[in-house]
């Protein structure tokens, strides 16, 4: 129940920034910014503090280290994949043409209009 308050009132925060920003037509852009920037950030601090955003620094957390253990490909694999990825796409592409051309062909036949 208590997290559902905090949310509750992050919401309220970032909403009142949101209002501020319209509120302050006639004053410069910059502190209409500002008041909307200030409201998104109190609202995100607030919410901070809840059970599921410290599971979610939790999971964030984790996913950051797992990235870090990924073993990325080198710049030549990259350039070899990109390259077969791209002739794929010449061959499929001719292809597709050429199926699309043979099936116009047959329905004109069967409609006896002149290729």
């Amino acid at each position: 129940m208590n997290d559902r308050i905090k949310f509750a009132l992050g919401a309220i925060l970032a909403l009142a920034g949101l209002v501020g920003y319209y509120f302050l037509a006639d004053s410069p852009l910059i502190v209409r910014v500002l008041a909307l920037l200030v409201g998104l950030a109190a609202g995100v601090a607030v919410s901070w503090y809840t059970a599921p955003a410290q599971e979610f620094r939790v999971f964030a957390r984790e996913a950051w280290f797992e990235a870090k253990r990924v073993v990325w490909p080198s710049r030549k694999e990259t350039w070899q994949t990109t390259g077969v990825v791209f002739a794929l796409v010449i061959v499929m592409g001719l292809f597709l043409w050429f199926v699309d051309l043979g099936i116009g062909i047959v329905v004109a036949r069967l409609l006896g209009r002149p290729e």
